[in-house]
């Protein structure tokens, strides 16, 4: 699960090389979709397409590399992931997982490994502190002395999570209007944050208490 995380990571790095080189030259940017769809593993990479937009040969041929980068990561993901569901599956425990929007078996497998047993966290506060969801501080005499060790904690469950809250605001609507309410009032980063606070919390009572996610309670 954290090799194909690596790999979804690299695959990322070069969708969005495609996608500034797209801004850069010719002043639109690409959808995500659309990149993928240049870089269809079943056909392969579109170089009519991209030998049409760009005059430049050397240009086109960077953006080519970067969509068959792309697609060779897509092929070894589709690899990773059959092996991974030939060797392991939900335990009941974290069945319930698969009830928040945008929590499919992939980030549902690496919640799961990645926790281990929810009982070795006291309280939702612990738990999402693993996760990474909260800033560590130093404090004395109630003033703010410095930053504690941002490498503490699990960066495997942090990019779950995150993962989790982006899918959840494109297709939870209780989710998506509590984080355009933080957006109006801070910026996309923070706003994302937040949500992603929220369902690591969310996600250790569905854990703890062995219930369904329920979105009005943890965005209420």
């Amino acid at each position: 699960m954290r090799k194909r995380m690596d790999i979804v990571q690299q695959s990322t790095k070069n969708l969005l090389s495609v996608q500034s080189c797209y801004m850069r030259h010719l002043g639109y940017k690409l959808s995500s979709n659309k990149i993928k769809q240049m870089a269809a593993i079943r056909k392969g990479v579109d170089t009519e397409q991209v030998h049409a937009d760009f005059s430049s040969m050397n240009t086109a041929l960077s953006v080519i590399s970067n969509l068959s980068l792309i697609r060779c990561a897509q092929q070894q993901i589709n690899v990773i992931e059959g092996a991974i569901l030939k060797q392991i599956s939900l335990s009941p425990e974290f069945i319930n997982l698969s009830s928040i929007d945008g929590v499919g078996n992939t980030l549902a497998l690496t919640i799961m490994l990645e926790t281990g047993t929810i009982k070795r966290f006291d309280s939702p506060g612990n738990f999402s502190s693993y996760c990474r969801c909260v800033k560590g501080a130093r404090y004395s005499n109630g003033k703010k002395k410095g930053a504690t060790n941002q490498k503490n904690g699990n960066r495997y469950l942090a990019w779950a999570f995150t993962e989790a809250a982006n899918f959840a605001i494109r297709y939870n609507p209780t989710v998506k209007k509590y984080y355009q309410r933080k957006l109006a009032k801070t910026n996309k980063v923070v706003a994302i944050k937040t949500v992603v606070h929220k369902l690591a919390r969310a996600c250790y009572h569905v854990l703890k208490d062995n219930v369904p996610f329920d979105e009005h309670k943890a965005f209420a």
